[in-house]
């Protein structure tokens, strides 16, 4: 039975790093390595359903909206007390 790249437990994926980095290679064969460990890598990326990409946007831009909020009244509380202590007291609408 041959084994599958994918499937490898993390400790044979170090062994065989150390082997591979053991071994000297010219700069042709060290790109030629990157390139097959690239497409291993990509080979277990997971495209997600269209269902979990639109909850995925919507969890991302339901929090931007919230961090923008919290950022906006910090933004006006700070405001109102550097005006309050450094101006003329509470902003008057002037």
């Amino acid at each position: 039975m041959a084994s599958n790249v994918t499937d490898e437990s993390s400790e044979d994926v170090v062994a065989n790093a150390q082997k591979d980095r053991a071994i000297r290679r010219g700069p042709f064969g060290r790109i030629a390595l990157f390139i097959r460990q690239v497409i291993n890598e990509l080979k277990k990326v997971v495209t997600p359903t269209r269902k979990e990409l639109i909850s995925y946007t919507g969890v991302v831009l339901a929090f931007v909206v919230i961090m923008m909020a919290l950022v906006a009244g910090f933004d006006v509380l700070f405001g109102t007390g550097v005006q309050y202590i450094f101006g003329n007291g509470p902003i008057d609408g002037q």
